[in-house]
């Protein structure tokens, strides 16, 4: 069984084909491409590409697509990309305008290319959906939920690999099967041992911590779109409500205007000043540029706030995870969050830490009675182990 994972930006398309025949999954090809303008001619690269290196005789070697959606109206989980779906990401557009009209383009040319072969989304929603309800609410009026006013969270396939992964390192087989059964089993639970609670901090160009107990999310930091939580590269994260219409009325600006300054010049580009890539952000603070450092601290203050957050909600933690791009090779950023909670039983090794980078790793103390890991997240290898499950699941 083929499965092709296809992650779409506004001007890039990434691929990896898998090979998911049996439980041995076997990456069979990857790339991608930048600053695409013809997305029909991209796909056919794509194609080309896959031919060329043997990884498929034709399209109809492959069992499915697979696309990491983001959110859509009153759809989440794994399901059929069809037209009822399609709408329902353009319903909420305005909730991931980066993510969700290039996916929906993208996704017809999928379809107008290789109408025989099934298309199917997992949605970064799916993972949080079996969070307590009182996690998943805003206090606002019934008529805004009515409408779709809630916590939905993202970064789902992120999470649920390390939910995984994370079981596995901690010998608990019980937990890790529960996790990779959790959309099959709508969320139920077979757990044989003691509850194992684990932070997962997703930190990247966007960010979000997720608390995990037995495999399955009890809440995380983003809200109701991908603006919300931690200060995002250039989002600015969590916000007062009743700044958004201050501004508008002080400034004078529409607010359209205003939602662009805050997902185009807010976040850590809005606190440094300098730009939105924090390795830039972090040689300026070196130097001495205060607004870098300003923007590093309040990031670092942040994800303690939300690794916090859960680690009251658990009763402590068993484990807590860096994952994505600024948890797997920033070091400095590690230590800073990880500072200063010996009495929390949360200790980190600076030797085991300074030497990982993008890599698996325990770099806990030894007399930390949390352990700290270093997990690479794998989102697509998620999507197209999900993707399997809902064709053998519908053959069934």
């Amino acid at each position: 069984m083929k499965i092709l994972v296809a992650n779409i930006g506004s001007t890039s398309i990434k691929w990896r084909l898998f090979d998911c025949s049996n439980s041995a999954e076997r990456l069979l090809h990857k790339g991608g491409f930048e600053r695409v303008t013809d997305y029909p001619k991209a796909i056919e690269d794509c194609l080309a590409e896959l031919k060329q290196a043997n990884a498929i005789a034709s399209e109809s070697e492959l069992s499915a697509v697979g696309f990491k959606t983001v959110i859509a109206k009153n759809v989440t989980g794994c399901v059929r990309l069809d037209d009822r779906v399609l709408q329902a990401m353009a319903d909420y557009n305005g909730l991931a305008p980066a993510h969700n009209p290039p996916y929906i383009t993208g996704i017809k040319l999928f379809a107008q290319r290789m109408p025989g072969v099934p298309l199917i989304a997992l949605f970064e929603t799916a993972f949080h959906q079996f969070a307590p309800e009182a996690s998943q609410r805003y206090a606002v009026p019934q008529t805004w939920l009515d409408i779709g006013v809630r916590r939905w969270g993202f970064h789902g396939a992120s999470h649920k690999f390390i939910a995984e992964r994370s079981a596995e390192l901690l010998c608990r087989p019980d937990v890790a099967e529960r996790a990779r059964q959790l959309y099959v089993n709508n969320g139920a639970a077979k757990i044989s041992g003691a509850p194992l609670r684990v932070v997962s901090c997703h930190l990247g160009g966007s960010s979000s911590v997720t608390g995990i107990l037995n495999g399955a999310s009890i809440g995380t930091s983003m809200g109701m779109s991908p603006q919300s939580g931690l200060p995002q590269n250039n989002r600015v994260g969590d916000l007062d409500a009743e700044a958004l219409p201050y501004v508008v009325k002080t400034l004078g600006i529409s607010i359209e205007e205003a939602q662009r300054q805050l997902t185009k010049e807010g976040g850590l580009k809005g606190l440094s000043g300098i730009s939105n890539d924090i390795r830039d952000i972090g040689e300026a603070a070196q130097k001495g540029d205060a607004k870098a450092k300003l923007a590093l601290d309040a990031y670092v203050a942040s994800a303690r706030h939300w690794i916090g957050s859960y680690f009251l909600q658990l009763n402590g933690a068993d484990a807590i995870v860096f994952t994505a791009g600024i948890g797997e090779n920033r070091a400095d950023m590690r230590a800073a969050i990880c500072a200063n909670l010996g009495n929390l039983g949360i200790k980190i090794d600076a030797e085991k830490n300074n030497s990982t980078r993008a890599t698996e790793a325990v770099i806990s103390a030894a007399d930390s009675a949390v352990k700290i890991f270093v997990i690479p997240t794998n989102e697509e290898l998620v999507v197209a182990r999900e993707t399997k499950r809902f064709l053998e699941t519908k053959k069934n």
